[in-house]
């Protein structure tokens, strides 16, 4: 019973939030200065122009009813279309998506094999020689931009060694490797930065747990460190690791734009970016929304995975 009260309050947050997010998202577009159609016209197109491009973005209604007919829009899979690219916007996202995904996908995977590894060695052998170095390691790991190390990694892998492509995307179509083997390189970029900070906070939360009386009685029942770390410790170490982790899945996804830029992938972040120099500003908005939904949905997702790895918290929010 609890555990249903606690997943129908964080669906109603869920919705509240999307509502909220969609409503200013909006908002921002309607109080920027001049007309939209202006801005995707540019200065110096003629008053008529202006006011067909109005009429064809419906800028000649209320504003409350553009607002229903977008959200209508949105939950009908009709986004609208392309102003620069004249495609339906819903395409353009569908095939970047495909691009951007993967991406956040193989870095998310990389960025918990890491720091996982790191954080639990890390505390295990606190505070001796191997404890400083990760977190040492860790602390430059943060302190890299992703776009410079991607830079090294192009220098490295591709131009000295010639293992991997520079930059481009090869596509799907001849098999999945050749399409992976142009993200590695992004992935690892995007993977170095996440992975230090998530190592600090498992090494941290793990150090909590191995503080705890029960840790003291699994050792004094004859279990050694191995066991102590991996049955006790991780499992009651996850719930901050994992509210890091869907945070971390959910900048990999939305925050791609830098690093698919220095690698020209054709992902959503460089959709946006190339939107704003096109001036298609639905294409903009409509982006922004669904990232902002998948946003939030990951963070209900963490919500509801940190219920089942601690019941106790579905108690605790009650």
């Amino acid at each position: 019973m609890r555990m249903s009260v606690f997943v129908l309050k964080r669906f109603a947050a869920f919705l509240a939030t999307l509502v909220a997010a969609s409503v200013v998202i909006f908002a921002v577009q309607g109080v920027l200065p001049g007309n939209a159609a202006e801005v995707m016209l540019g200065t110096s197109a003629t008053p008529e122009a202006v006011a067909a491009m109005s009429s064809q973005l419906g800028l000649d209604r209320p504003a409350p009813a553009r607002y229903l007919s977008w959200v209508r829009g949105l939950m009908a899979g009709d986004l609208g279309r392309s102003v620069s690219y004249d495609t339906p916007i819903s395409s353009l996202i569908r095939e970047r998506l495909a691009v951007s995904a993967p991406l956040a996908a193989m870095a998310m995977l990389l960025t918990t094999g890491i720091a996982l590894s790191l954080g639990l060695y890390a505390a295990s052998r606190h505070p001796h020689a191997a404890d400083v170095g990760i977190m040492a390691l860790s602390q430059l790991g943060i302190a890299i931009p992703s776009f410079w190390f991607a830079i090294l990694l192009i220098l490295a892998f591709s131009v000295k060694l010639q293992w991997l492509p520079a930059g481009g995307f090869a596509g799907w179509d001849d098999g999945p490797w050749q399409g992976l083997r142009s993200l590695i390189l992004p992935a690892v970029a995007l993977a170095v930065v996440q992975s230090a900070i998530l190592t600090r906070i498992t090494r941290s939360a793990v150090l909590d747990v191995l503080r705890e009386d029960f840790v003291r009685t699994a050792r004094a029942k004859g279990l050694n460190r191995h066991q102590v770390l991996w049955r006790h410790a991780l499992r009651n170490a996850l719930v901050p690791v994992v509210t890091v982790m869907g945070l971390q899945f959910a900048n990999l996804l939305t925050g791609t734009v830098v690093v698919e830029n220095v690698f020209s992938l054709p992902g959503v972040g460089r959709l946006v970016f190339q939107a704003i120099a096109n001036r298609d500003m639905l294409v903009v908005q409509d982006v922004v929304m669904l990232l902002a939904a998948a946003v939030i949905l990951i963070n209900f997702a963490v919500d509801l995975v940190s219920v089942l790895i601690d019941p106790r918290l579905a108690l605790s929010a009650r």
